[in-house]
């Protein structure tokens, strides 16, 4: 019976994804850093790709609602296969020994090895290897980041001071401190300049050793640091996840994870995971045709530089916070519950993990593929360059842009699908469940026409930096 109507709506998912690929035409992926080729536009009207991307998102919602129920929802989640991983104590320890040899890797090459961005392979590590292809690992397959943290590796064998972590700080400093990485990233020459880069990699461990120094690193870990917060949220959407002694590996259907009712657990954990899909946003926006004219606009009428792309940042940031909340209440309001806003905006936070997945995947697959080639070839002589004097790029090819495009509706279909199981686990009855989706499904509606926008168009270089 569950097997049957697995069948039933997996297939009608494919429906809207199919359509909207099918439509979006000729697309790529932003290059993001060390500027990895550019995009093609779309060959459609805008506005009738747009219309697509989101009358998908909405299809997957009528379609959740019509040909599931409680029992299917609940089977679904619940499925899963546990495992004891074997030589688990050898596994941690040569990752820990793999993390602290990458770190010295990129600190080494980054201030000796060559000047230029495609030959340093110390830069090549960090943007493409790990902020790349590890971090699509963290979602696709399962979170190692702690074992692989080269920076809680140190911190343990450091002595601390232990003292008690602020309860009122809570997920603060993480949400700050995403925020100002990202900026950071952005208005900087970090994928440009390997010197620099190694320079912040150590402004960083300096910050995060002392955090560790003062509270332990148990807990600048789960609570302050915003890198270990992101790879534990993009964790929860892989099939892989572990339980909290690493003992026990357990394989769920992607996505299950995110329906567990504390994965969110107060307002400011809902506050990263809106800062986390807003961050891709961002990243992805201030690298389009749109804002080099606004920015050469704004600037123009005298707003430096300087101000303008934080700004832009933390007000972007705002908006994006202040839909959802405003979608929360909404829910709250349509579906006539006693339940508040705050306990809402915590149950339907984490479907934005997916999105924010599906958008890195996106946003970075293309921009990995097409520099690997790069970090390959620097490898064997990793402080004198390419032995050839050049580095190859790897060239993707026209198709693709739709590839792309399909993984940003995916995660936003996964996003519906999971928002609509935790409103069956909120709520007993089923239309009071389908009701406390409305708002949601309109605000990821939004989400997703927004980030298939940012996808299709062509890649350009922000201005002013």
């Amino acid at each position: 019976m569950v097997g049957t109507s697995l069948r039933r709506y997996c297939g009608c998912l494919l429906v809207p994804v199919l359509a909207g690929t099918l439509f979006v035409g000729t697309a790529a992926a932003h290059g993001g850093s060390l500027g990895a080729g550019g995009r093609e536009s779309i060959q459609i009207p805008t506005w009738l790709f747009l219309l697509t991307g989101g009358g998908a998102v909405g299809a997957s919602f009528l379609l959740s609602s019509f040909v599931t129920d409680r029992l299917f929802v609940r089977t679904f989640h619940g499925w899963g296969r546990d495992a004891i991983v074997p030589a688990r104590r050898l596994l941690v320890v040569l990752g820990q020994l793999a993390g602290l040899a990458g770190l010295a890797a990129v600190l080494v090459i980054g201030f000796l090895g060559p000047d230029a961005a495609l030959a340093n392979l110390g830069l090549l590590l960090v943007w493409v290897g790990w902020w790349a292809g590890f971090t699509m690992t963290a979602y696709l397959v399962g979170n190692t980041w702690p074992v692989l943290n080269p920076f809680r590796t140190v911190a343990r064998v450091l002595p601390t001071l232990d003292w008690p972590y602020p309860d009122r700080l809570g997920a603060w400093p993480s949400v700050v401190g995403l925020l100002a990485l990202i900026w950071l990233e952005v208005v900087s020459p970090l994928a440009d300049d390997p010197r620099l880069l190694a320079t912040t990699i150590l402004g960083y461990a300096a910050v995060t050793l002392a955090g560790a120094f003062l509270f332990g690193p148990d807990r600048w870990f789960a609570d302050a640091d915003p890198v270990a917060r992101v790879f534990r949220y993009y964790g929860r959407v892989a099939p892989l996840t572990r339980d909290d002694d690493g003992v026990r590996i357990r394989l769920r259907l992607p996505g299950s994870a995110l329906t567990d009712a504390r994965l969110v657990d107060g307002l400011d954990e809902v506050a990263f995971v809106v800062a986390l899909v807003w961050v891709t946003t961002y990243d992805g926006l201030v690298a389009t045709p749109l804002w080099r004219g606004f920015a050469t606009w704004i600037v123009g009428v005298g707003v430096p530089p300087a101000i303008l792309y934080p700004a832009v940042l933390v007000a972007g940031y705002v908006v994006f916070l202040g839909a959802y909340w405003l979608a929360a209440r909404g829910a709250r309001r349509l579906a006539d519950s006693y339940v508040s806003t705050r306990v809402l905006a915590q149950r339907f936070a984490p479907p934005l993990l997916a999105i924010a997945a599906g958008y890195h995947l996106a946003h970075y697959l293309e921009y990995f593929l097409s520099l690997a080639p790069a970090a390959l070839a620097v490898a064997p002589t990793p402080l004198a360059g390419p032995a050839t004097g050049e580095v190859p790029i790897g060239v993707v090819p026209g198709w693709f842009g739709a590839l792309n495009l399909t993984f940003v509706l995916l995660g936003h279909l996964l996003a519906i699908w999971v928002a609509h199981a935790a409103a069956f686990d909120r709520f007993p009855g089923r239309l009071q469940a389908i009701r406390s989706q409305y708002t949601f499904t309109l605000v990821m509606i939004c989400y997703t026409m927004a980030s298939l926008w940012i996808v299709s168009q062509p890649t350009v270089t922000p201005p002013f930096l």
